[in-house]
């Protein structure tokens, strides 16, 4: 309990002595003194964490107070350590206790590497006592780092050379310690934590071996060593511990520093090892970093072979990291290798690397951009050595531009390329010729594109970019990922002051990582300038620094592909060649045969009016002479329409209107005439006819002409599959043209606008012919002239119109009704031939057409006779007036047959009994509109006598559901036919169109007596029931 009592006082008496620190008088030596007193107790009672601590916590005391000198708050003991340095013999660590340096610690004489050695001298003993001997690596770097500074804060005194030589016997003698307290296997395994103080040892010895003038290329003059002599007398002597050490550091840096050739050799040795150990650990960088300096040595002892090696390796890691301001001054030292070698090639190429490199200031580059241009104009004896380097460090593609902007030009074309090159020299440089290597490629099969189908696959505006690319950089950090920066604060426990602040990179690791690559990063020295039969050159110009803009033009000979392949720069001896132009650049060429086309102006042509055509005439390779005509074939149906002031139109084949003519038109009977005008080849001529197609007489019956015949009927069948639908027909001109001994046949497609339709309609006996006239087309028309005739041999026929008018608009997709009605005198015939005819045209001719024929439809009506009579009352209940909702009314149907047996009865199922016949009815009630409700049966079938005014009575009661004035329910009459009739008298739809004969026939669903039922309207047997309107309330 005693001890602990007086341990506890010693550290309250310690405590309260360091918080005097800020008082005047107060001594750091003292304090040390008292502190250390502590951690030898620490260590006696074998608590070395204990007695690390203490030292730890001087450390960063004493630390503390130069960092505050540094920012101007200097404390005045601190001046007992700003002495000069007269001694550096380094680290003592193969004592337990530095006795001697302690008392002038005590005796507050020591410098600051005195204490610092001291210091570090006990961390090491009692890290080696807790077998922690890697820490001791680790803590040794960062104090030869930490002293080095703080003796440039504090302003000491150190002689030139001095701090080198202290810091590399500290490196040795750290290395040392921890060898002989570990076996050579764990030293190996641990290589990581020593190869630092390697690193730092191999550094000092090469920075003494520059300042002792032991590299120089004389060796060292009187002046170096007098220097030496300095610097191991600060040495003085050899410590006892290590004097019988054959390779202890003092013997090391002695012998180093004795001659050349062992500073040589020690030189080699560390650095040699160094690199050997980071390969070993995987530190890639670091070693070409060593290999680098290495590199550096071996120039300045003129061994540039070895010198070479070292730099390509270092260059290779530092391309492929993307670490752009080594890669510049390892190449400024790779380009003074090849010259000492007499690389030419190698050193021109690296020389516009540095002429191209933004990191090197205006009269470097202009220094390397003169060697070359020294190079290339250089007089040699014949044609001399080329010299291909490449191009991506003198010059950059940006952009192409064609000029026609598709690049598809015809044999014996122009074509203009302009390229926009970015020179990347610092000084205007005389290019003797430019050259483009052109590949031509055609295909196997005959090569006949034409400027159509290639205009279709290429760009329209002609401009092709090029992607960029950094001059000496081809794998740029832009690929890595972004930087991952985070803020750093570090406080102080007691207080939470701020101690130190910092960046933190977070993917360090990313960014950091090496880039595997079998190949060189460099560009490849074996570029290969290609020799072609294509090439486009451009001779004697000036490329100034920056965007430069070069023009080449060429005549095109042969039809095929032509593929950009290399870019060739000359000056003097030197071509700077770029391999390979990506992306992709052809230009095409084509050989065109003359064409002829013929298309309508309008979506459609329609039949019956003159419309216009236009005629396209593309020259291809043939050129257009002084006579050549066009013979087309004349057609009846289809005239072709010209007017005095036709012209004709002659463009480029880029669209381009070069000049007007009139075009000279001759007709005859069989053959119309078109004299076309001169055009060169590959021209366009365009002019326009008027065309219209008129069909002819469909038969020798009908008195006037036809525009629609049963002929067009059968042609249009297949295309019209619904009635708002135009009917097309193809009509075919045969056309002969100069440039061929074959002739063209072209078809142009005819659209009929109209469509008609027509129907029967009855009113008791009285019957009417309805014709409707349908309007397909977009035009509206005016119709004229409308009559309806009939071909038959029934004179007692009349066809009255109910609305004879002269004229009508028929506007676009609507209808126009046309009725007539029938009458007659004597008997009517079986079936009506009849032929509906209108003239029309459009609505907005402002000219007359009389050339126009009328609009025609030819149909037949055949069973058009009334049958029977359907008549209809409802009586109100017994004792009322009127029929009220809700309450049951007497509906009473009366049929009546009008006319004996006719021969549209004969397919009927007839009975005959008792000298007649009878034929089966079935009819049915129903109220479609809901007004009324049919109570009971609403249907059935009765027997109807086949004779005239045979009348049947159908009672049943309806009831009416509102009231007003409600409409009578419908009445529907149906006739049975035999069960083999129902298929055969199936029509199919288009047999009716074509024969004309109009059928209403619908197949219903089988009745309760399986018998077939056929519904006739009121053309077969028309039910001319009375519609009347009843009073409910």
């Amino acid at each position: 309990m005693s001890f602990t009592k007086n341990l506890g006082k010693f550290e309250d008496d310690m405590r309260t002595l360091r918080e005097k620190r800020t008082e005047p008088g107060w001594s750091f030596c003292e304090y040390f003194m008292v502190q250390e007193e502590l951690a030898f107790v620490f260590e006696m009672l074998q608590q070395f964490e204990d007695a690390l601590v203490q030292y730890d916590e001087l450390d960063a005391l004493f630390s503390q107070y130069v960092v505050n000198f540094g920012a101007g708050d200097g404390a005045n003991w601190l001046t007992f350590f700003c002495q000069p340095v007269r001694s550096w013999n380094g680290l003592i660590l193969r004592k337990p206790i530095d006795m001697e340096k302690r008392e002038l610690i005590q005796n507050q004489e020591a410098t600051l590497l005195d204490l610092r050695s001291y210091l570090f001298s006990r961390q090491c003993t009692l890290l080696i006592f807790l077998q922690r001997p890697w820490e001791v690596s680790q803590r040794a770097l960062e104090l030869l780092h930490n002293c080095v500074q703080e003796l440039k804060l504090l302003e000491v005194s150190v002689p030139p050379g001095a701090l080198d030589c202290w810091v590399f016997l500290s490196c040795l003698e750290v290395l040392q310690r921890i060898e002989g307290c570990c076996d050579r296997a764990q030293v190996d395994a641990n290589v990581s934590h020593t190869v630092g103080l390697w690193t730092y040892a191999t550094e000092k010895l090469k920075s003494l071996g520059y300042l002792c003038g032991l590299v120089s290329e004389k060796g060292p003059d009187s002046e170096d060593l007098n220097r030496t002599v300095d610097l191991l007398a600060g040495l003085g002597a050899e410590r006892p511990e290590t004097a019988n050490t054959a390779q202890s550091p003092y013997k090391k840096l002695k012998e180093a520093l004795s001659s050349v050739e062992a500073f040589e050799k020690h030189y080699l040795d560390l650095s040699h090892a160094t690199i050997e150990m980071y390969t070993n650990i995987g530190r890639i960088r670091s070693a070409k970093l060593v290999g680098k300096d290495l590199a550096e040595f071996y120039m300045r002892k003129k061994g540039p072979q070895k010198a070479e090696v070292y730099l390509q390796g270092a260059l290779k890691t530092y391309l492929a990291e993307g670490w752009a301001l080594l890669i510049t001054h390892t190449r400024k030292q790779l380009a003074e290798c090849q010259k000492h070698l007499g690389q030419i090639e190698n050193y021109l190429q690296t020389s516009s690397l540095l002429a191209s490199d933004d990191h090197l200031t205006k009269d470097e580059r202009q220094h390397f951009c003169q060697e070359i241009l020294n190079f290339a104009n250089q007089q040699t004896e014949g044609k001399g050595q080329k010299v291909i380097l490449s191009m991506h460090s003198f010059a950059q593609l940006k952009t192409l531009h064609f000029d026609p902007p598709n690049a598809v030009i015809h044999v014996g074309g122009m074509l203009s390329i302009e390229l926009t090159l970015l020179s990347q020299m610092p000084v205007p440089v005389e290019v003797d010729q430019i050259a483009v290597n052109v590949h031509f490629s055609i295909e196997k099969s005959n090569y006949r594109k034409t400027a159509e189908w290639l205009t279709k696959h290429k760009t329209s505006n002609g401009i092709i970019s090029f992607p960029n690319e950094v001059a000496g950089f081809p794998f740029s950090r832009n690929n890595l990922p972004a930087l991952e920066l985070y803020e750093m604060y570090e406080r102080s426990p007691s207080d939470n002051s701020l101690n130190t602040t910092g960046i933190i990179c977070k993917n360090v690791h990313m960014l950091l990582r090496r880039q595997e690559s079998s190949s060189s990063l460099e560009m490849p020295s074996g570029v290969t300038l290609e020799d072609g039969a294509h090439m486009l050159r451009c001779s004697n110009f000036i490329l100034e620094p920056g965007v430069n803009t070069i023009t080449f033009r060429t005549q095109a000979k042969e039809p095929g592909t032509y593929t950009l392949r290399q870019l060739c720069t000359s000056v003097g001896k030197v071509h700077f060649v770029l391999p390979h132009i990506y992306p992709v650049v052809q230009y095409d060429v084509y050989s065109q045969e003359p064409q002829l086309k013929v298309e309508p102006l309008t979506d459609s042509l329609l039949a019956g009016i003159p419309q216009r055509v236009k005629f396209t005439v593309t020259t291809g390779h043939y050129t257009m002479k002084s006579g050549d005509t066009l013979q087309l074939s004349n057609a009846d149906a289809m005239p072709f329409l010209y007017h005095p002031e036709s012209k004709a139109l002659i463009y480029s084949n880029t669209k381009e209107k070069v000049s007007e003519s009139s075009l000279l038109i001759q007709s005859s009977e069989k053959i119309t005439s078109i004299t076309l005008p001169v055009a060169p080849a590959y021209h366009v001529i365009e002019f326009d006819l008027e065309v219209i197609y008129l069909p002819s007489t469909p038969t020798a019956s009908v008195e006037s002409e036809n525009l629609i015949n049963k002929e067009l009927h059968r042609k249009s069948k297949e295309k019209q599959k619904m009635d708002n639908c135009m009917a097309t027909v193809d009509q075919k001109v045969t056309i002969d043209c100069p440039w061929s001994i074959y002739s063209t046949i072209i078809a142009l497609t005819f659209s009929v606008p109209f469509n008609a339709k027509h129907s029967l309609l009855s009113a008791g006996k009285r019957k009417y012919v309805q014709v409707c006239v349908q309007n397909l087309s977009e035009l509206c028309f005016q119709l004229s002239d409308n009559n309806l005739k009939n071909f038959g041999n029934c004179i007692d026929l009349q066809l009255v119109p109910l609305k004879p008018e002269s004229q009508q608009h028929i506007y676009s997709k609507q209808s126009v009704f046309f009725v007539w009605e029938l009458k007659w005198t004597k008997e009517l015939p079986p079936s009506l031939q009849c032929q509906f005819s209108v003239s029309f045209c459009p609505d907005t001719s402002e000219e007359q057409s009389f050339f126009l024929k009328p609009y025609t439809y030819e149909f037949q009506v055949e069973n058009y006779f009334t049958l029977y009579n359907v008549k209809t009352q409802i009586f109100p209940p017994l004792g009322a007036e009127y029929c009220k909702t809700g309450s049951l009314c007497s509906l009473e149907v009366s049929i009546t047959r009008l006319s004996d047996l006719l021969d549209v009865d004969k397919d009927e199922a007839l009975t005959e009994s008792d000298g007649y016949c009878t034929t089966k009815l079935m009819y049915e009630v129903v109220d479609n509109s809901s007004n009324w409700a049919v109570c009971g049966k609403s249907s059935g079938v009765i027997s109807m006598p086949v004779a005239a005014q045979a009348t049947h009575k159908v009672h049943m009661e309806v009831m009416p559901l509102f009231a007003g004035y409600l409409p009578f329910p419908d009445v529907k009459l149906f006739k049975y036919l035999p069960h083999h009739s129902a298929h055969s008298m199936q029509l199919d739809a288009d047999s009716w169109i074509e024969n004309d004969n109009l059928s209403v026939d619908k197949n219903m669903d089988d009745q309760a007596d399986n018998s077939s039922i056929k519904s006739r309207g009121s053309l077969h047997s028309a039910a001319s029931g009375e519609h009347k309107v009843t009073s409910c309330w």
